[in-house]
């Protein structure tokens, strides 16, 4: 499995240590950045770990800012993406097994390292349960067509 994981300033430390977790679970990560404090636009990175995904040029993504809202409103604008804003284990879990979420979004300035953690376990160990939910996400599937085709 290939996982992009972008962030903005607000999440740099975050950032380091679930790359840390993703490769201990034998993930390969590809860093997007940022990689320093200074202030960034997440746009920019979120971008970078949205398209990658929509491409399918990556399985999936992490992405962390401070609230997490603003990556996730970046990631959802693509094709394919479903960023899952996740400030528990519960909502990681759910995230997977209704929503077969490929984005994982966390807010540094929400959550604690260690529930990170617990989240990035549970999403990752989650997994898509088809069944019902597949006509829902055909449906966000049809949505997407029609917009594309509106443009």
């Amino acid at each position: 499995m290939v996982i992009a994981i972008g962030c903005d300033h607000a999440g740099v430390e975050l950032k380091a240590q679930i790359c840390g977790l993703l490769k201990s679970e034998g993930i390969e990560v590809r860093d997007v950045g940022t990689d320093s404090k200074a202030s960034v636009d997440y746009p920019d990175y979120g971008a970078k770990a949205a398209e990658a995904v929509s491409r399918g040029q990556v399985d999936a993504a992490v992405l962390i800012c401070g609230s997490g809202i603003g990556m996730s409103i970046v990631a959802n604008k693509y094709k394919h993406v479903r960023a899952a804003l996740c400030h528990d284990a519960f909502t990681a879990k759910m995230s997977r097994q209704h929503n077969n979420a490929n984005v994982l979004v966390m807010g540094s300035r929400v959550i604690t390292e260690e529930l990170a953690a617990e989240i990035l376990k549970a999403w990752l160990h989650s997994e898509y349960e088809g069944g019902r939910h597949e006509q829902r996400l055909n449906k966000i599937s049809e949505i997407e067509e029609s917009i594309e085709s509106k443009t």
